[in-house]
């Protein structure tokens, strides 16, 4: 009888923490979908700075202090005024993988890629859906179309499909509120077209 006591007690101590605990997560996740726009926002723009978005996809120049995001060109992706040398293949041949001087632009065995354009221009984001931003995020498509080609390397997107749904949304209404930059960036170039 004393171990049939023990045991309703562990059971329903039990059922009190499980439903405790899910309580708080049904509470946090209700929070989350709760969030204003404004919130929203914020939350995108603590994301992206976290993952470093502007790594790739800002312009720089070369400061005191190493490369410097030119402010007025954040998010713009690879200039279109640069003019595009094609890499050497050669160097990819022998293992390299390489990025331009202000990482916006890329080459390795997939050929030669440029950030893209992310800003809330219409040549960059600013005409998507929600719906697309998160195709592009979660399945790797380009412009987060059916039928389009992968994103390229080095796009992380393979990491960043695992941002929970808030978070993928948070980051595109961050990027939605971005100063427009009017920039269309260069197509990708086959490894079939690279220097020999």
């Amino acid at each position: 009888m004393k171990k049939v006591v023990v045991i309703s007690a562990v059971i329903a101590a039990s059922i009190t923490v499980l439903t405790v605990a899910c309580n708080g997560v049904a509470k946090e996740e209700k929070k989350k979908a709760s969030l204003t726009n404004a919130e929203l926002i914020k939350r995108g723009e603590y994301l992206v700075n976290a993952v470093g978005c502007d790594d790739c996809h800002s312009p720089k120049t070369m400061g005191p202090r190493g490369p410097e995001i030119i402010q007025e060109l954040r998010f713009s992706g690879y200039p279109s005024t640069r003019p595009v040398q094609k890499a050497d293949s050669n160097v990819v041949k022998q293992g390299w993988a390489l990025f331009g001087p202000d990482l916006t632009s890329a080459v390795g065995p997939w050929g030669m890629s440029f950030a893209a354009n992310i800003s809330s221009d219409a040549t960059g984001i600013g005409n998507w859906t929600e719906a697309q931003f998160i195709k592009a995020i979660r399945e790797g498509k380009y412009k987060g179309l059916d039928n389009s080609r992968p994103l390229l390397p080095p796009m992380p997107w393979s990491s960043y499909k695992n941002f929970s749904d808030e978070d993928v949304k948070a980051i595109y209404a961050f990027l939605k509120s971005t100063q427009p930059v009017e920039n269309i960036v260069p197509a990708a170039i086959p490894f079939s077209e690279l220097k020999n």
